[in-house]
C-alpha cells in the first residue's frame, strides 16, 4: 500500500494543553510521526511525499474566514504585549450568529473550541501538508489503486469548517472525502478514533451525498462531550446520513467489532463509491486517554472486517498517542486491512 507523509508534518510542536483546567504537556507531540512511519513501513508501505495541491481542496470543506485566521494569527498574536507563546484562547462566544471580532484575541476564541488546538509558528505549514497528504491518498484511489494511506499529523476530524479542536486544525478525513467526490457520487467516512469526530459530523450533517458514521467512547463523560451521541442523525437533507455507534468506557474487542458490524451495514445501504477511514488508534487499551481497550490484535481484525467492504478505501489518520504499541497497532491495522490478519 502506499502512505503519503511530508517532513513538514513534524513541525508543529505544541507545548500544552488545559486538562480539567491544569496546565498539562500535549499529547499530540512530533515523535508520533517516527512510530506511525515505523508501522507503515512494518506492514509493507512505501512511504511517498505528496503534492502541494494548494487550497483548493481545503477550501472545499473550510470557510475563507477560518483558513485566513489560521494563516496569518500567529504572527498577529505575537505583536500583543505579554501574550502567550501560542496561540491559546481564553475566551468564547456563545453565539456564533452575530458579529465577527477584529481583534486577535476575540478571533481565536472565535475558530478554537478548546485549548488544546494551540498553533504556533509553523503550524499552518504542518497542517497543509498534512491535509494534502490526504488529498494525494485520495487522488491515488480515484486512480484505480485499492486503498492508500495518509499519515495526517497534525490529524483532523476535530476541525469544523470554521474551528480548529482537539489537536485538529484541517479536517483531512473532509477534504480526502470531498476530493473522492469529484469522481463518487456518494462517499462514507467511518471514524473509528477513540473520540467522536465532531468536525467532520458538523461539515456534512446537512448534506446527503456523504454519511458519517463514527464509533467512539460515549461522550457523556469523554470528550467532545456536546457531539456523538446516538440521537445525532442529521439534519435537513442530511437527516438519515450521520450515525453514531458511543460504546461504554473501557469497552474491548468484541464490543468494537459488534458496533463495527452495526456501522458496515449501515455504510453498504448508502451504496458509496469510495470509502474514507478515519483511524485513530487510540482506542487501544494501553493509549494515554485509556477511554477503550481494543487490543492490537482488535486492530487488526478491524481492518480485515473493514476491507470486506471491498470498497476504493482512503485510510486517514487521526488520533493515537506515545506508547510502546502506536507503530504495532497501524501495523495490526494496516496487515489485517490487507488481508494479512496474523
Amino acid at each position: 500500500m502506499k502512505a503519503f507523509y511530508a517532513a513538514e508534518q513534524k513541525r508543529h510542536d505544541p507545548k500544552m494543553f488545559l486538562s480539567s483546567g491544569a496546565p498539562q504537556p500535549n499529547p499530540e507531540k512530533p515523535e508520533r510521526v517516527e512510530r506511525l512511519l515505523a508501522g507503515a513501513k512494518a506492514a509493507g508501505c512505501t512511504i511517498e511525499r505528496p503534492r502541494n495541491h494548494g487550497l483548493g481542496p481545503i477550501a472545499a470543506v473550510h470557510t475563507p474566514e477560518y483558513l485566513d485566521f489560521l494563516q496569518h494569527i500567529f504572527p498577529r498574536w505575537q505583536r500583543i504585549e505579554g501574550a502567550s507563546e501560542e496561540v491559546i484562547p481564553n475566551i468564547h462566544p456563545i453565539a456564533r450568529n452575530g458579529s465577527y471580532p477584529a481583534s486577535a484575541v476575540g478571533q481565536a476564541g472565535y475558530h478554537m473550541a478548546d485549548t488544546s488546538c494551540p498553533i504556533s509558528s509553523e503550524t499552518w505549514e504542518s497542517a497543509l501538508w498534512s491535509a494534502w497528504s490526504a488529498v494525494e491518498a485520495a487522488e491515488t484511489v480515484m486512480a484505480g489503486v485499492p486503498a492508500a494511506y495518509a499519515l495526517c499529523r497534525p490529524p483532523g476530524h476535530h476541525a469544523f469548517a470554521d474551528v480548529a479542536g482537539g489537536f485538529c486544525f484541517i479536517n483531512n478525513s473532509a477534504v480526502a472525502a470531498q476530493t473522492l467526490r469529484r469522481q463518487a457520487d456518494r462517499v462514507a467516512i467511518l471514524d473509528v478514533d477513540l473520540h467522536h469526530g465532531n468536525g467532520t459530523q458538523g461539515i456534512f450533517y446537512a448534506r446527503a451525498d456523504v454519511l458519517t458514521v463514527s464509533l467512539h467512547a460515549d461522550p457523556v463523560r469523554f470528550y467532545p462531550f456536546f457531539w456523538g451521541h446516538a440521537d445525532e442523525r442529521g439534519e435537513g437533507q442530511g437527516l438519515g446520513y450521520n450515525l453514531n455507534l458511543p460504546l461504554a468506557r473501557k469497552s474491548g474487542d468484541d464490543k468494537f467489532l459488534e458496533a463495527l458490524r452495526v456501522a458496515m451495514r449501515r455504510i453498504r445501504a448508502h451504496a458509496p463509491g469510495a470509502l474514507v477511514v478515519a483511524l485513530g488508534l487510540d482506542a487501544f487499551e494501553g493509549d494515554p486517554f485509556g477511554g477503550l481497550s481494543v487490543s492490537t490484535d482488535g486492530f487488526a481484525r478491524i481492518g480485515e472486517a473493514i476491507a470486506s467492504l471491498d470498497l476504493p478505501t482512503v485510510i486517514v489518520q487521526e488520533g493515537g498517542y506515545l506508547c510502546d504499541e502506536l507503530g504495532e497497532n497501524l501495523t495490526a491495522f494496516l496487515t489485517g486491512f490487507g488481508g494479512k490478519h496474523r
